[in-house]
């Protein structure tokens, strides 16, 4: 199944029922005077988180969508059906953007949350609602209203406490599989992870948080280098970040500049995201001799004057995940008690994510103009497809 994290959609919501134009005829009664019903309300819109789904992939093709008309009113005073309403099942984590002013509609985080984002269309009224002392026999009637339309931008940000961050082949996928019940690929061969990967870790009986592993950056990922910066928008939800070192890579790079390159590439994509507290976790210390261990982790330590919490592990023996996963669970427990205790805490922590969704629309809105024009500039032609991602991307089969 294909990994699709943004679609573009057109809603309308149903017309509203026109109003009747009728007079009661019965047998005796010559002048029975008005009795046209009123009109049906148009059916709405909704935008519903559905916990089943993880993609947006039913959105790539099919992408109008249009509620149900409201049936017009009838004589005898009786009043037309409202329309059905239209719900569009999302997956969890959904952001809904109106792509006509840029505005942000509402965010779907909570399984069962709903969100209109099409008004129905008013009803019409029949001439009965123009009857008056002075207007015995109103020919008058009103019609129905149109119903709202909108052009949608949907855009999936995976919900976790907690971001794994890192080259490729720095060990995230391993790392995630050994904490939790996820099972991304791995291998003992370099490449990449193609698509988010959502694990539950659990720590003690009724304790345990969400952690997501995102495909790795290279450097010039901000330029659209390997994957880019596509699926940074992941980690926007998160309240951790947990920075995967290998302190041996294979090709032989240091730990420290490879450090450094994530950061610059993270600070272009948002400087907010960059500010969120992170953690160093040095990886694959099962690779060097035990008594090198101390001296090899200080000195990258050391060369990037880290001041924030290390963990040394081995993601592969499982070595040190256990203690790692038990401070991020203090540390999240922590943040819910400072948020629940205090408001201003929790409306600063709201007010951060909307600055990070903010950069990262941006930032990923500039990279896709940017392929435009140089597909522009090659083929003398611009193929604006807003779905236009710069890889085809697939889900590992288990």
């Amino acid at each position: 199944m294909k990994f699709v994290d943004e679609a573009t959609i057109q809603v309308e919501a149903g017309k509203g029922g026109h109003g009747c134009l009728s007079f009661r005829r019965e047998k005796y009664v010559p002048r029975g005077g008005p009795d046209g019903g009123d009109g049906g309300d148009g059916g709405s819109v909704y935008l519903e988180a559905a916990e089943a789904l993880n993609t947006l992939v039913d959105y790539r093709f099919q992408r109008k969508f249009k509620a149900q008309t409201g049936e017009g009113g009838s004589g005898r005073n009786c009043s037309g059906s409202k329309g059905e309403d239209l719900v569009l099942p999302v997956p969890v984590g959904t952001t809904v953007v109106d792509r006509d002013t840029h505005e942000v509609l509402g965010d779907l985080t909570h399984p069962g949350e709903r969100l209109k984002v099409a008004q129905g269309g008013f009803h019409g009224l029949g001439n009965t609602r123009f009857k008056s002392s002075v207007n015995r026999a109103p020919r008058q009637t009103s019609k129905g209203s149109e119903g709202e339309f909108r052009n949608l931008r949907l855009e999936l940000k995976v919900v976790a406490d907690v971001g794994l961050l890192g080259l490729p082949n720095a060990g995230k996928s391993t790392f995630i599989r050994a904490v939790s019940a996820a099972r991304p690929k791995v291998a003992n061969y370099p490449f990449t992870t193609l698509v988010p990967n959502l694990g539950v870790v659990s720590v003690q009986a009724h304790q345990s948080f969400v952690i997501a592993d995102i495909p790795g950056l290279i450097e010039g990922a901000a330029d659209g280098a390997g994957l880019g910066i596509r699926f940074l928008k992941h980690l926007v939800r998160t309240r951790l970040l947990l920075h995967l070192v290998d302190v041996a890579p294979f090709d032989e790079s240091s730990p420290a500049d490879n450090v450094r390159a994530i950061e610059r590439e993270l600070e272009r994509f948002s400087e907010t995201l960059a500010g969120r507290e992170r953690w160093l976790v040095l990886n694959k210390v099962d690779m060097l001799a035990a008594d090198e261990q101390d001296a090899h982790c200080q000195a990258i330590i050391d060369a990037l004057d880290w001041q924030g919490p290390v963990f040394r592990i081995s993601a592969l023996s499982g070595d040190g995940t256990r203690p790692l996963c038990q401070a991020v669970m203090r540390w999240i427990e922590r943040r819910a008690e400072e948020e629940a205790e205090n408001p201003e805490v929790a409306e600063l922590e709201a007010q951060r994510q909307r600055r990070m969704d903010e950069e990262a629309r941006t930032r990923i809105a500039a990279e896709k103009q940017a392929r435009r024009d140089a597909r522009e500039a090659d083929d003398g032609y611009d193929d604006d497809d807003d779905d236009e991602d710069g890889v085809e991307v697939v889900y590992a089969p288990e």
